[in-house]
């Protein structure tokens, strides 16, 4: 059996956050255990994936077994977040190359996800665009400005979808505006507390900020590595894709 081997420098992408704890569960509200709360959660929203072609799943799922990168406790703005980009399989004499991007990756234009086309994945109303932050050089983060350039879109039933990291000055969506699932709203791109392009889409509650308790996102009608998919959580190590 050929071994996978995803190509990185140690820069790769970088988060705000810390990791504090590495047992098999989340603690959630009043103590108990998130199993009990939210790892059950049912998302309301008829979400479908953000983007048009096939993107890896390089952070998701509820724990930290699972491959969930943002793995905190209580509080934690971005819990059970999800990274998405773009890797080209190439085969090798020792296995598969899992690369990220073309050359040195040492500039954005290598990586194959920047500039890639992101589309609303449900339908709601725009409430919180940035869309002037610079893009960073691959291997550099803007801890200042974590979110970089994003979208918030309420979906008007109590959730939220948060879209960050976006390429400057791509958004076409404004403040106020209504969108619809897979209407295009700006680029995949490097921006914020990221060290290398990439998607990051996290699912939250009433309050609609970039601080809100994150909840699990469950999308609608996708592939997961060519396997068809009608509702399901993105999961560390997967090709996912609409059709």
């Amino acid at each position: 059996m050929k071994h996978i081997k995803l190509f990185t420098y140690t820069f790769f992408i970088v988060f705000i956050l810390t990791l504090v704890s590495c047992t098999n569960t989340l603690i959630g509200d009043e103590g108990k255990l998130d199993e009990e709360i939210y790892l059950n959660y049912q998302t309301r929203t008829d979400l479908e994936l953000p983007f048009e072609e096939e993107w890896y799943t390089f952070n998701g799922g509820k724990t930290h077994f699972e491959g969930a990168h943002h793995f905190t406790t209580r509080g934690g703005g971005e819990r059970y977040a999800i990274d998405f980009l773009i890797v080209v399989d190439i085969e090798e004499s020792t296995g598969i190359l899992r690369k990220m991007h073309s050359g040195d990756g040492r500039q954005n234009e290598d990586h194959y996800c920047f500039g890639k086309r992101l589309n609303a994945p449900g339908d709601g109303k725009i409430i919180e665009v940035v869309n002037n932050v610079e893009d960073n050089q691959p291997g550099n983060e803007n801890r200042n400005r974590p979110g970089g350039n994003y979208i918030i879109i309420d979906h008007l039933n109590g959730e939220h979808s948060i879209m960050a990291h976006l390429k400057k000055e791509s958004i076409i969506v404004s403040v106020g505006d209504t969108v619809v699932k897979g209407q295009e709203v700006g680029k995949a791109g490097n921006s914020g507390a990221s060290s290398a392009p990439h998607l990051h889409y996290q699912l939250e509650g009433s309050s609609g900020s970039l601080n809100e308790l994150g909840l699990p996102a469950q999308f609608n009608n996708y592939y997961e590595d060519n396997i068809f998919i009608e509702k399901g959580e993105p999961v560390r190590g997967e090709k996912v894709r609409k059709n």
